[in-house]
């Protein structure tokens, strides 16, 4: 496993440990992380009744809720354990994503990242591969950027070349 999925699937772990949003938003754990490299990591989340809303379709309230946790998630594919805070995020919806028991993908990616500011999107794309919406998330990573438990990863993310890399 490279280091890169296991140091995100670490924080993923502090997420849900901490209590917080997201584990209200994701109680039963059925978000998987299948491989994350420095800027991206691909997703998948079982859908489940609760998932829905009134007419039957995954509900947007969630695709927004996956697009703070997997944005925030593409940030520490790059080595940040504290992944900042929101400043911005918005999703645009295409078509409907699935029926419960259906498995909804999503691939994050750091767009941009600069000393104060990181930028993401996250595809999502239905069991026929088709996108079936996107979000946008912008974080402030000013003081996270410092976190002693940040890493640096080789390119390819397989090797933590500073930092412990702590399992």
């Amino acid at each position: 496993m490279s280091a890169s999925l296991r140091f995100t699937r670490r924080v993923w772990k502090s997420f849900i440990d901490n209590k917080g949003h997201d584990a209200q938003c994701f109680p039963n754990a059925r978000l998987v992380i299948h491989r994350a490299v420095p800027g991206t990591v691909d997703f998948s989340l079982k859908i489940e009744q609760s998932n829905l809303n009134r007419v039957g379709t995954v509900h947007g309230g969630l695709i927004l809720s996956l697009t703070d946790t997997l944005g925030s998630l593409a940030v520490a594919s790059k080595g940040h354990y504290m992944t900042g805070v929101s400043t911005d995020i918005g999703a645009s919806f295409i078509r409907p994503a699935g029926r419960p028991g259906d498995t909804l993908h999503a691939r994050a990616t750091l767009t941009a990242m600069g000393k104060s500011l990181a930028y993401t999107r996250v595809d999502f794309t239905n069991p026929a591969g088709d996108l079936v919406a996107y979000g946008y998330h912008t974080k402030y990573i000013g003081k996270s950027s410092s976190d002693p438990n940040n890493v640096k990863f080789s390119e390819d993310g397989e090797q933590v070349i500073e930092g412990n890399d702590v399992d």
